[in-house]
């Protein structure tokens, strides 16, 4: 038999997590962002459950090909934009959206014929300081883009690097606002502005890990009113348990010392399964309807929970990771990390089952 730990994607909160979302944002389209493999889920296997969307946000060529491929027919926009000039050879094949951020992107773009016209977002450096125009820059170069005979469309753009925060969005809404004047559609909001901040909506809204049932802030009780539901469980089983007495100590390095006789359990799952190494003791873990703290170092096959509280815990007792019982939020907020890289991370020996 395999080992017992298995990824469950539920398909079908996608879908309920893109109708919250549209609950906020009303009249703006939604763009569903499944960069990175739709966040470890899968791009392949879980389009279709957000088949509703006006759009999918994506980094790289593969992905919209991909996508294409498996029958999407609606608008893809390149999140970062276009790497080298002959990917707009793709981008005009495909029928693509691409962001614009730098100038050689602009001449590149003037320079090529192309079959069909494209669209493309370009991209202001309001404050985050990765990718974009600046300020004083910005009105010329969406100018000169308009102006194009290979462009169809140009639509305005930025990211927020503080949109968790009530008034974290104030300064950078405030610098694009000044270019917004009805002529060009504009799409400013990710997930956080998309929840927090309506005024940002405007004409599209970008919205990613709200999708998957996490919280743009790290923190779950942000978002544990808005009836968002959890896309990923990581699930496993206990492999062993043992009664250890006062004084012994747990795993590599000996980090946790028992200061009163314990019942612990092994679980099998790992770092080498996408757990996170530096997840400290004390990292809550689910079992039989109770959270049980994580003890000592995680290995790379196996790690160890405190089962005092659950006497009845047993070999071959499920035990949730993370997911519909234990918000993903709440493991990453314990081990120092944040939700996206927990999804992104789970490994490829993980079996990941995709259910309805």
């Amino acid at each position: 038999m395999p080992r017992p730990i298995s990824a469950v994607i539920h398909l079908q909160n996608f879908t309920h997590n893109l109708s919250v979302v549209r609950q906020h944002v009303g009249h703006a389209k939604i763009w569903s962002v499944m960069k990175a493999d739709a966040y470890g889920h899968s791009i392949k296997h879980v389009w279709k459950a957000l088949a509703a969307s006006d759009g999918f946000a994506i980094l790289d060529l593969n992905e919209a090909i991909l996508l294409r491929e498996q029958g999407w027919k609606g608008p893809i926009l390149l999140l970062e934009g276009f790497f080298q000039p002959d990917d707009l050879k793709v981008i005009d094949q495909y029928q693509l959206t691409t962001a614009v951020h730098s100038y050689w992107q602009l001449d590149a773009i003037e320079n090529r014929h192309f079959q069909n016209p494209i669209s493309v977002y370009v991209k202001l450096n309001s404050g985050m300081n990765r990718l974009g125009f600046e300020p004083p820059e910005y009105a010329q170069v969406v100018h000169r883009l308009s102006a194009m005979e290979n462009v169809e469309t140009v639509t305005l753009m930025t990211h927020f690097a503080n949109s968790d925060l009530s008034t974290g969005t104030d300064k950078p809404h405030a610098i694009i606002k000044q270019f917004i004047d009805g002529q060009f559609p504009v799409c400013i909001a990710n997930s956080g502005a998309t929840l927090w901040h309506p005024k940002t909506h405007y004409d599209w809204v970008r919205s990613g890990v709200i999708l998957y049932g996490a919280s743009p802030s790290g923190r779950w009780q942000d978002i544990a009113d808005k009836d968002l539901r959890a896309t990923m469980t990581l699930q496993s089983q206990i492999i062993a348990t043992h009664e250890i007495a006062a004084g012994e100590s747990i795993g590599y390095g000996s980090k946790f010392t028992a200061p009163y006789p314990m019942k612990i359990a092994m679980v099998a799952c790992g770092y080498a399964d996408g757990y996170p190494r530096h997840a400290p003791t004390g990292t809550p873990i689910w079992l039989n309807g109770t959270r049980c703290p994580l003890l000592g170092t995680v290995s790379m096959d196996m790690l160890t929970i405190d089962v005092s509280e659950c006497p009845t815990a047993k070999i071959g007792d499920r035990v949730e990771l993370w997911g519909k019982n234990l918000p993903i939020d709440d493991v990453a907020q314990a081990a120092g990390t944040i939700g996206y890289e927990l999804m992104c991370a789970l490994a490829k020996r993980v079996p990941v089952v995709y259910e309805n």
